[in-house]
């Protein structure tokens, strides 16, 4: 049985200590191909932008779905990065036949396959990843607006020197992963 309209699934953010979990889907148009797709960490800001603008513009569908901290610190990170992947797909339309997974398996009634590094070796999870990374980062420049002191738009909520450093001066945001040990220690050694 043949699938016409097959959506790759991939996430951002979950080695993050601040902020949600995203997560896109996307189907590509075979009529439409976009040319340098590829594992969005191995792309250079403004070459994922671009090639954001080229999948916005020639994909069949795309979405994106979130898991917020708070989800995150609630259900853990693995399955926070699944219910996002799982908004994702929900969210596409047209909706899709058929899932190509990055690692994971979601909890959905659709025929999907998890692939183990798929991001570097199927071009549809290579342009979830894509959105998934440059719709957080965008997001992780808002929340700098909010939280100057921590870096975000640079360090993008990762545990970077700048970050541990103002997490444990000033202690966790209400958008810090209070589950994530190095979030866990500055909100104790704050209490104190």
């Amino acid at each position: 049985m043949g699938y016409g309209r097959i959506a790759g699934v991939d996430e951002a953010g979950r080695g993050c200590l601040f902020g949600p979990v995203y997560a896109a889907a996307v189907i590509l148009d075979p009529d439409r191909p976009i040319r340098g797709l590829a594992d969005s960490k191995t792309l250079e800001e403004d070459r994922r932008d671009e090639l954001f603008e080229h999948i916005r513009q020639r994909a069949a569908a795309w979405a994106v779905g979130v898991a917020s901290a708070e989800e995150i610190d609630r259900i853990n990170i693995l399955q926070a990065s699944r219910l996002a992947m799982r908004r994702a797909v929900e969210s596409i339309s047209p909706p899709c036949d058929y899932l190509l997974v990055d690692a994971l398996v979601i909890d959905l009634p659709v025929p999907q396959r998890a692939l183990i590094k798929g991001d570097a070796r199927v071009r549809a999870i290579a342009a979830a990843s894509i959105v998934a990374k440059v719709s957080r980062d965008a997001h992780m420049r808002e929340l700098d607006a909010q939280y100057p002191d921590f870096g975000f738009a640079r360090n993008k909520g990762y545990g970077t020197e700048e970050h541990m450093e103002a997490l444990k001066r000033l202690g966790p945001t209400p958008f810090h992963r209070r589950s994530f040990a190095p979030v866990l220690e500055a909100l104790q050694g704050n209490l104190l």
